[in-house]
């Protein structure tokens, strides 16, 4: 078993993945549906906390020059998110959320991988400054989970944050704002089998 920088203990995966104990069956649940990521280099990281996101995926820096095939990826999960004055605990959450949570993340990996270091730079940047650049991503990370197979956890994650009586309706309305409804993932889900 393996600790990193944060003291949380991990387990090593595929040879590539450092997993966090605390949420080893869900992350590995969730890879289970990414059979393109195996040889893919992700550690999964529990912080105290983070801004404004319970959840994130990113290239970890010190790889970006080394080309698509050698990149290397981290999620940066909160043990504490805290929205409104509410705050959501990594521990308290149903494990069908959590998988779900992570499979969209990986999503999001699934989309980083085949970009070049540039793109990715541009994506960042977009990211940051435009709402529907957000949008399309999101819709990408959700797409890639579902054309995978994850369509229900993805609706049991989006039904969990839309459906949590005590999240504010602002932060509601940010998540429909930005994050693909749970209409449009069973519209997703119908396209994809059409095809």
């Amino acid at each position: 078993m393996l600790t990193d920088s944060n003291s949380y203990p991990n387990i090593l995966y595929q040879e590539n993945k450092q997993i966090p104990v605390e949420i080893y069956d869900e992350v590995k649940k969730a890879l289970s549906f990414y059979p393109e990521l195996e040889n893919i280099t992700i550690d999964f990281e529990i912080r105290d906390t983070q801004r404004k996101s319970f959840m994130k995926a990113q290239p970890k820096f010190r790889t970006l020059l080394k080309g698509r095939r050698n990149r290397a990826y981290k999620i940066l999960i909160s043990k504490r998110f805290t929205v409104d004055g509410l705050t959501l605990a990594l521990k308290d959450l149903p494990k069908d959320v959590l998988v779900g949570w992570i499979g969209h993340e990986l999503g999001h990996i699934m989309d980083y991988k085949e970009r070049s270091t540039l793109n990715l730079l541009f994506f960042g940047i977009k990211y940051l400054i435009s709402g529907p650049f957000i949008r399309k991503a999101e819709y990408l990370a959700d797409y890639h989970a579902v054309a995978n197979g994850m369509a229900d956890y993805i609706l049991k994650t989006k039904h969990f944050i839309l459906n949590h009586s005590e999240l504010s309706d602002g932060y509601k309305e940010r998540i429909k704002r930005f994050y693909v409804s749970p209409d449009r993932i069973l519209l997703l889900v119908n396209e994809l089998q059409t095809n």
